[in-house]
């Protein structure tokens, strides 16, 4: 499989040389699209090896070619490129592409790679409404890899994209409720991602700070943002069913911000 290559020998856009970065292709216009076809374009390559020979070319890495090609808002409309890169159909590209992204763990996309995903996705309707089904699996499969590994790096990435995911606009609604209804969520307390939910404003902190099913840690955090007004806090500790751990927290967050 290739790898990949910075763009430091690049100049201009990156199409003017062989090699190109994962933001040129992603990112290219139909015009700049059609270059790479003429840069990729040779029938004597056999069609099962047209991805490593475009991964050869452009010094990228195969999986970074599929999703690079893949959620460019105008390969589909370039269909005479698609066999140079190894595909009979777009379908058959977005197929490997969504299998890919929901996949692949910062191991063949890097970071980077995934947070121009979003930055592209945030302006194409299609792969916009694509994207809760595939961050659904792809988040899934990152959190099964941290609860069995553990793994520093991995984990500061994955914080890195989820806080991409809101600030971007790639959560919708439907998504913030879905990580919110899940009771004692440690992936949630990782992320500190009530906080990050509410300063998105998808959800108002109000709203939040009621719910049963966000831990009184959760609470703490976004009390010590100064995201809750102090009426809503007495107000909540009015309820009689509130946990006492909540309780002491709202007491003692009381008590350490009043006035002298």
């Amino acid at each position: 499989m290739a790898t990949e290559h910075g763009n430091s020998n690049q100049s201009g856009n990156g199409l003017n040389k062989l090699m190109a970065g994962f933001k040129d292709i992603i990112s290219a216009n139909q015009e700049e699209l059609l270059q790479f076809f003429y840069k990729l374009k040779n029938d004597e390559v056999p069609l099962d090896d047209r991805l490593n020979q475009a991964g050869r070319i452009l010094g990228l890495r195969t999986a970074q070619i599929v999703c690079g090609f893949g959620f460019n808002r105008y390969t589909k409309e370039i269909p005479e490129l698609l066999p140079y890169l190894g595909f009979l159909s777009y379908d058959e590209l977005a197929n490997a592409r969504n299998d890919i992204f929901s996949s692949d763990i910062y191991r063949h996309l890097t970071l980077d790679n995934i947070l121009n995903i979003y930055t592209i996705t945030r302006d194409n309707p299609d792969s916009l409404q694509l994207m809760p089904y595939l961050l659904k699996r792809r988040l899934e499969n990152i959190e099964g890899k941290i609860e069995s590994t553990v793994n520093s790096l991995i984990i500061d990435k994955y914080k890195a994209e989820m806080r991409c995911i809101y600030n971007d606009g790639i959560a919708n609604l439907e998504f913030a409720e879905e990580r919110l209804s899940k009771k004692n969520s440690g992936f949630r307390a990782l992320l500190n991602e009530v906080a990050i939910i509410i300063e998105s404003k998808l959800i108002p902190a109000g709203n939040i700070f009621f719910r049963d099913s966000i831990l009184p840690e959760e609470k703490r955090k976004i009390l010590n943002k100064g995201l809750i007004p102090k009426e809503l806090i007495q107000s909540r500790l009015a309820d009689a069913t509130v946990s006492p751990e909540e309780k002491r927290i709202l007491n003692d967050y009381l008590r350490q911000t009043k006035a002298p």
